[in-house]
């Protein structure tokens, strides 16, 4: 369903995402992982077609994300970093108005609505103007936006940042209830989140894919088990270490 295949991206002369190759089927849940400016964001803005790659291709669902921008976008649900919406509007009107860009329209429109934000459970706060919501309420507004749809593949970048707890576990408890008939990407620095709901995960730095597996096997590259000791240990390597590394190239 996602296909990343030697994405390369550079500004300034500096190569952002350096040959990046991945595959998400449907049914996995994949946590993107790694430091500030590893990468993460540009890949996936890549990915959804918000930013053209300099070398590659990504496919979403058997689209190119460049040449094909608006078919693949048909098929994709986008969480960008910041939660980017209207702030004069409801969250209500916000999800309705992504709805209608998408062809949407009469009872349809209205039940996907209904449906998105009460996933989100935005509950009171989809009446009231986005510009006038806490930072967890945007983020949840922006969250029902990219699922109104019911795409088949979902891309969400940082999707419980700005959460309270309980939040937190309410859409960690979505994500999990719409893996089985999606892809999923999403990025975080929560590593107990990546070992909650993601069946895979890769860690990327300076552009590059440093490994990519299962949770459970990342944790146990680490003497202690903990995920977060084999993530300090993978993304403190020097640069030399890292550009020694074997590029993985998509299958």
């Amino acid at each position: 369903m996602i296909l990343a295949d030697s994405l390369v991206k550079t500004f300034a002369g500096k190569a952002a995402v350096d040959h990046v190759s991945f595959e998400v089927r449907q049914g996995e849940v994949l946590g993107f992982l790694g430091p500030n400016g590893a990468g993460k964001s540009t890949t996936m803005r890549m990915i959804a077609g918000c930013l053209e790659p300099d070398g590659g291709r990504a496919l979403v669902a058997g689209f190119d994300s460049a040449m094909q921008r608006r078919l693949a976008q048909t098929q994709l649900g986008y969480l960008p970093e910041g939660a980017p919406a209207y702030p004069a509007m409801t969250a209500r009107s916000f999800v309705r108005f992504c709805l209608r860009a998408r062809g949407f329209s009469g009872a349809d429109l209205d039940t996907a609505c209904e449906r998105a934000l009460d996933r989100a459970n935005l509950g009171e706060a989809a009446h009231k103007a986005i510009g006038t919501l806490s930072k967890g309420y945007k983020r949840r507004a922006a969250l029902a936006a990219a699922i109104a749809h019911d795409p088949p593949v979902l891309i969400l970048d940082e999707p419980t940042d700005g959460l309270d707890p309980n939040q937190k576990d309410g859409v960690r408890a979505l994500i999990t209830a719409m893996a089985p008939d999606k892809a999923i990407i999403i990025s975080t620095h929560l590593l107990d989140e990546v070992e909650a709901i993601c069946t895979r995960a890769i860690i990327i730095a300076d552009g590059r894919i440093l490994a990519d597996d299962t949770p459970a096997a990342l944790a146990a590259r680490s003497p202690d088990g903990d995920i977060r000791s084999a993530f300090r240990a993978l993304t403190s390597m020097s640069g030399e270490a890292i550009s020694s590394r074997p590029r993985r190239r998509a299958p």
